[in-house]
C-alpha cells in the first residue's frame, strides 16, 4: 500500500485490517510507562488514531480535535498511537490540556504499526506510522478503517465518527 508524504509516494508495511476481522492484540506504552494491550480496553468501542508525531502541526491539530470530540462519546476510548516517547506525549498533553484521549507509544519496537500494516517503510519518515483511523467495536472486531492518502493532511473526522 502507498500513501503520499507532501506529494511523494511512500510505501507502507501492508494493508490496514479488513472490516469484520478481529483486531490484533498489541503492546503499547502509556505515559506512565505501563504496558497496555487490547485486553485493557475490553468492553469499550475504540477509536485508534495513528500519526507521525505530536511535534507536527497536523498531528497536534488532529489530537486537539479528537480530544474535543471524545467528551461526547459514550463507552468509547480514543487511543492515540505514535512512536513519540511517552514523556513527549505527556508533556504535549499537559501543555495543551488534552485529557480525554489515551496516549500510547509504539516506541519500543514499532510492532503496532508493522502488525496493522501502517508503518512507512521508505522515505524520510521511514519507521513512523502513517495517518490512520481504526475503529474497533466492543467485541474486538474492526468496524471501520481510514488511511489518510496524504499523511500531511487531517483525516475525515465526520466519516470516521459517523461509522460509530
Amino acid at each position: 500500500m502507498a500513501v503520499l508524504l507532501e506529494g511523494n509516494e511512500v510505501q507502507t508495511s501492508g494493508e490496514l485490517p479488513k472490516v469484520g476481522e478481529m483486531a490484533k492484540d498489541f503492546q503499547l506504552t502509556a505515559t506512565d510507562m505501563s504496558t497496555k494491550t487490547l485486553a485493557d480496553f475490553k468492553g469499550y468501542q475504540l477509536i485508534v488514531i495513528t500519526f507521525l508525531s505530536v511535534d507536527t502541526s497536523t498531528c497536534s491539530s488532529e489530537l486537539r480535535e479528537f480530544n474535543k470530540r471524545a467528551t461526547a462519546l459514550e463507552n468509547t476510548k480514543v487511543l492515540c498511537v505514535s512512536r513519540d516517547l511517552p514523556f513527549t506525549q505527556q508533556r504535549f498533553c499537559g501543555a495543551e490540556g488534552i485529557d480525554n484521549v489515551v496516549m500510547l507509544s509504539d516506541f519500543k519496537n514499532g510492532s503496532f504499526a508493522k502488525n496493522y500494516g501502517l508503518e512507512m517503510v521508505d522515505g524520510p519518515l521511514q519507521g513512523l506510522p502513517s495517518r490512520n483511523i481504526i475503529i474497533i467495536n466492543k467485541e474486538g472486531k474492526i468496524q471501520y478503517t481510514q488511511q489518510v492518502p496524504e499523511v500531511s493532511h487531517e483525516p475525515d473526522y465526520e466519516e470516521a465518527l459517523n461509522a460509530l
